[in-house]
């Protein structure tokens, strides 16, 4: 006896303790976690009536009533623990998953008040029915037709627990039924043991046996909070490559009727119109531009925040760089009074390794932003360097006497969709996400980017970021690829070009493009069409091929092409998928190159001239 009361006295203490680091800390609010609190609360009401009890029992003589009372609490604890632990165990197995349907969760409803009616007749009866006590010495215990209903109902529980992690087998999780299995073996072998030997009370340290294990298992509300986060994370993330998927979407379809828009009016531009159309068609040109700008603003910011942009290192020159933004900043400044200033250092070398792309985003960025928010004065674009070893430091800086900035929003400058001073400017174009890209890429690249401004005077951007010096054998080898390609001939009446796109009209952008080649030029509208053409033995010098058609996209249609015995022609996709990563994914799949939508004369001119000079 004295060793029970004992076991039953730490016990108690040990889920007091549990009591107060569960209570005290912050908890996740569900179905599970409120029943898990009661149960706790049972556990330690349940350990206090077995104490009393074994006290009482031995002096039953004495205190016959106030005995049996608290033997019939001691009951009726066991009774209500048990079935919250079904309640648990029906709401693991069938409400936990986005708590199910509606289905489930009416169903659910429906067996609450007929279970808790259940139990308040188990509870009546419990009551009623007559306890016995027996005392001997040391040995006391009490019995009767209360405790054969306990024990009958507590079999019944059983069986409905196994019923339910049956039922639930195909989304088992072993840590979430633990606690159940080790309950089942452990009553089991209460209720044997107590028929064996009635003395050894084994049913309150089963109990708070599991309360403990549950504790340490699934009901640790610091488990829970970082499985609550980690649930919050891949929803964001799932929510986050839908917002992807659907941007890239909306890419692809915006930019097929751009590619028509831009590839019409640069072919019109070539034809002896009047100077009021000729000016009427590079307006519709620069309109296309800058939507193709905003859609490709949009797309980089949601790579950027899907953790999806990457960084594409390779050799380029930046001579060739330099020029391009002076070309493009002059063409964006139209009628503006500005004094567009310039300078590189004429130390740096001519190639670099880096992903010049991305330098080149910056850039424009950043003078575009410039030309933007000024209306007269000047822009000073500058580029000095430090060499040390093979690498250099390009320090970038876009000086204005612009409207400048507050010194207090200078911190939101970067911030996407914030446009500093457009109430002054309202006929600032954009989104307001150029500068939230650059700061992000410039981060991407492990560079720094500074900004100094005065209002009404005019502001800085800074921007420093290491790259590679290439090598005097690269040099060469990519002097002597430029002049061959230069050198390249132009007419290509020998030659046959195969496009292949589901829509005629961007067929009809190609075949202008392509126009001032001379070459020979079939298309199809379809991947099986394609491959229909190349098996009857038709041969073509390069096969420009859409990747999104339907049916059979340009992946699929390459994949069955290779399959053809003896098939080597050259394939480039042609796509309006132009998002980072693209080439480098296209290339992966097996096309020679790529080429997106709208297409750029300098890079369609470079494929033509690779491919078909072969």
């Amino acid at each position: 006896m004295y060793i029970g009361l004992a076991i039953i006295a730490c016990s108690l203490v040990y889920i007091l303790i549990i009591t107060y680091s569960y209570f005290s800390k912050q908890r996740v609010e569900s179905t599970e976690t409120k029943i898990y609190g009661y149960m706790i609360f049972l556990s330690i009401i349940s350990l206090f009536f077995e104490f009393l009890s074994i006290i009482l029992v031995s002096n039953y003589h004495i205190l016959n009533l106030v005995s049996e009372l608290v033997n019939k609490g001691f009951l009726i604890s066991i009774l209500i623990w048990s079935s919250l632990f079904t309640h648990y165990i029906y709401s693991v197995s069938f409400l936990e998953n986005a708590k199910k349907t509606e289905i489930q969760q009416k169903k659910y409803q429906k067996l609450v008040k007929p279970f808790v009616y259940l139990i308040v007749i188990l509870v009546i009866l419990i009551i009623v029915f007559p306890l016995e006590f027996y005392s001997s010495g040391e040995v006391v215990y009490s019995y009767g037709l209360a405790i054969d209903l306990l024990n009958l109902t507590i079999i019944c529980m059983v069986i409905a627990w196994l019923i339910f992690s049956l039922m639930n087998y195909k989304s088992l999780k072993i840590k979430k039924y633990l606690p159940v299995f080790v309950f089942i073996i452990c009553i089991i072998i209460t209720l044997i043991v107590r028929n064996i030997n009635p003395e050894l009370l084994l049913i309150n340290g089963t109990i708070s046996l599991v309360t403990v294990m549950m504790y340490h298992t699934i009901e640790n509300p610091d488990l829970k909070l970082i499985h609550q986060l980690n649930d919050a994370k891949d929803a964001a993330e799932k929510a986050n490559n839908a917002k992807t998927d659907f941007l890239s979407n909306m890419s692809h379809e915006i930019r097929t009727p751009l590619n028509a828009i831009v590839g019409f009016s640069n072919g019109l531009l070539e034809e002896n119109l009047s100077n009021q159309a000729t000016e009427d068609v590079k307006n519709i040109v620069s309109a296309s531009d800058s939507l193709l700008e905003l859609v490709n603003g949009i797309l980089d910011i949601s790579k950027i925040e899907a953790n999806k942009l990457e960084i594409i290192n390779m050799e380029y020159s930046f001579k060739k760089l330099f020029d391009e933004l002076v070309v493009l900043i002059k063409a964006r400044m139209a009628d503006k009074a500005i004094d567009f200033r310039y300078f590189y250092d004429e130390s740096i070398p001519e190639y670099l390794y880096g992903d010049a792309s991305r330098i080149k985003q910056i850039m424009i960025n950043l003078l575009t932003n410039s030309v933007k928010y000024t209306k007269e004065g000047y822009i000073d674009f500058k580029i000095n360097s430090v060499v040390n070893n093979d690498m250099i430091r390009l320090i970038m800086s876009v000086e204005d006497s612009g409207i400048g900035i507050k010194k207090e929003n200078i911190d939101k400058l970067f911030t996407k969709f914030e446009r500093l001073g457009v109430e002054k400017e309202t006929t600032a174009e954009g989104t307001g996400l150029g500068l939230a890209i650059t700061k992000r890429l410039v981060e991407l690249m492990n560079g720094k980017i500074i900004v100094q401004s005065i209002i009404g005077k005019g502001s800085k951007f800074t921007v420093s970021i290491d790259q590679k010096i290439v090598c005097d054998d690269k040099i060469n080898k990519i002097k002597n690829s430029i002049e061959t390609v230069s050198k390249s001939k132009t007419d290509f009446s020998d030659k046959k070009i195969f496009i292949v796109d589901d829509n005629a009209l961007n067929i009809k952008v190609a075949e202008r493009l392509l126009k001032i080649y001379n070459v020979n030029i079939e298309s199809a509208m379809s991947g099986q069409e394609c491959i229909d053409k190349i098996t009857s033995g038709s041969k073509y010098d390069l096969i420009l091929l859409d990747d999104m058609m339907p049916k059979m996209t340009g992946v699929e249609t390459l994949k069955k092409l290779e399959l053809i015995e003896g098939f080597n022609m050259p394939v480039v996709v042609l796509t309006a998928n132009a998002i980072t990563g693209m080439r480098e994914k296209y290339i992966n799949d097996g096309f020679d190159d790529y080429l997106s939508k709208p297409i750029e004369k300098p890079e369609l001119d470079r494929v033509i001239k690779i491919y078909l000079n072969k």
